[in-house]
């Protein structure tokens, strides 16, 4: 047991009484106008500069936007070369650098900020078997560089350094009650913390695969985003949202007005006091109602 996982358990163990007792406490939001135009949209992710990429299973692309919906960039395609996608499930970005996974082909692929592509990462035919991962649906990158990928294959977590090296998989077979079952979404924390939305669960590793809390919810999770270490989680009908930041958070229930918005909801995330959502053909914008 390394130094320091007692006391993160007993952190994470505070963390899951507050997360599950107070969801009830919910926050108003008030419709404000929609983005975008898409097909059957999978995922989305801003940057701290307000660039908005979306994947889009419809046509295999994704787009780089704005924040009033401007189309600035599209990449992909359908195919299994080099920037073309099968279903890209999900999209994570940064200042420089846009990872999308591309589900069907089994990768993650690097883009630059302008969905210039930059390399791909392969390892389902890898003759090391704790590296392999398919059909993934989730990544990102920690603050150290390290990408996590989701491998829905065979549900568990696959660490890979800045490099691209492999650096260990967790959450497998072997993780005990940390077990992943329905995996379907990953999300890092800014302190390192791996969030997964497994089923109506979510299950939080340390960055060395420790599991250190269940996080039960009442429905089935469909997407799961922190941005700036504000943690959204959301069902088909219902958004949760927690500041990472602060010692005794809870995770309240965002109330939206039932008429403005496209069911089911895909992701959502918070970013300059407004929430955004996905939905299938478009992001509806919300702000808070005073």
């Amino acid at each position: 047991m390394k130094p320091g996982f007692i006391l993160r358990s007993v952190f994470f163990s505070a963390l899951l009484i507050l997360l599950y007792t107070k969801e009830t406490h919910s926050q108003n939001f008030t419709f404000s106008n929609s983005i975008g135009k898409f097909k059957s949209a999978t995922s989305f992710y801003i940057t701290s500069a307000g660039f908005i990429y979306v994947t889009d299973s419809g046509t295999d692309e994704v787009y780089k936007l704005d924040t009033l919906g401007n189309l600035l960039k599209y990449a992909g395609g359908y195919g299994w070369g080099e920037g073309l996608f099968d279903n890209p499930s999900d999209v994570y970005a940064n200042p420089l650098s846009v990872y999308v996974c591309d589900k069907n082909n089994h990768r993650v692929e690097r883009f630059d900020k302008d969905l210039n592509f930059i390399w791909q990462l392969y390892t389902r035919n890898s003759d090391t078997t704790a590296e392999r991962f398919g059909y993934p649906l989730g990544c990102a990158v920690s603050r150290q560089g390290d990408l996590y990928i989701l491998d829905s294959e065979n549900k568990r977590i696959i660490k890979f350094d800045l490099f691209g090296n492999f650096s260990m998989n967790f959450g497998g077979f072997d993780a005990g009650e940390y077990s992943l079952i329905d995996p379907k979404k990953l999300a890092v924390s800014g302190n390192n913390y791996i969030f997964v939305g497994d089923g109506s669960r979510i299950i939080v590793f340390d960055q060395y695969g420790n599991g250190v809390s269940i996080v039960k919810m009442r429905e089935k999770i469909s997407g799961l985003r922190i941005i700036f270490n504000n943690l959204t989680v959301n069902s088909d009908s219902t958004i949760y949202r927690a500041n990472l930041d602060l010692p005794d958070f809870s995770l309240s229930r965002l109330k939206l007005p039932v008429s403005s918005i496209s069911y089911p909801v895909i992701e959502s995330f918070l970013f300059n006091k407004k929430l955004y959502v996905l939905t299938k053909k478009n992001i509806e914008v919300f702000i808070p109602a005073f």
